[in-house]
């Protein structure tokens, strides 16, 4: 019976298992598209990526449910669906460039993503800390500096985004590979993004219950 009463008061850890397993997806996805980048032969093809992004969306769905059948939770409910639906646009980006580098792969000899995947990585790395962080309610302090590394590692794409797109117009790529690649570029600078919104999401979270 108590037990029965805690869940029903959202005292269990449900939604903070959820909003963790959400966040280890995302992080599966980011590790999906950093293989096939270092090495297209061997990769994981579309159906990983279509499969990890449905994933993420069942436990996108079971927090909506959960939210829904659960008196009382124990963040607010508008903050854990606008962190649930900040972790669920990864891996659907990261889907989404899949899309197009397997149409456009015969186009992409002697392209090197593997600086914005670095920072990519890291990105998810720190996102996953970050929601792990939320279980334990870390001083406000703790969490702001955290979110003021996603904000670094946002700012190093950037640079690396002007570096890359420098050497894109020089004048020795194709007219059709520059298209093709600024496209696949801003797909990762996108995705980069929306770990950075993650971040901001969470760190609002926690300034809000300080």
């Amino acid at each position: 019976m108590i037990t029965f009463i805690r869940r029903l008061m959202g005292h269990d850890d449900k939604f903070y298992n959820l909003l963790e397993a959400s966040a280890a997806e995302a992080q599966v996805s980011i590790d999906l598209l950093a293989k096939l980048l270092r090495d297209p032969r061997t990769g994981p093809g579309q159906d990983d990526f279509v499969e990890a992004r449905q994933k993420h969306k069942r436990i996108s769905e079971d927090i909506t449910e959960q939210l829904c059948t659960t008196f009382v939770t124990p963040l607010e409910r508008e903050d854990i669906e606008s962190l649930s639906n900040a972790l669920y646009k990864i891996p659907k980006a990261a889907e989404k460039f899949s899309e197009k580098f397997f149409l456009t792969r015969h186009q992409l000899d002697g392209i090197d993503f593997l600086r914005q995947v670095g920072l990519l990585q890291q990105s998810v790395g720190a996102l996953v800390t970050m929601v792990m962080k939320l279980r334990r309610r870390v001083h406000l302090e703790e969490m702001k500096d955290d979110n003021a590394r996603m904000h670094r590692f946002e700012h190093d794409a950037d640079i690396v985004m002007l570096e890359l797109l420098k050497d894109l117009y020089s004048g020795r790529h194709d007219p059709l590979k520059v298209i093709i690649v600024r496209d696949l570029y801003e797909t990762i600078e996108k995705i980069i993004d929306r770990c950075r919104d993650v971040g901001n999401v969470i760190f609002q979270v926690v300034l809000k219950y300080s």
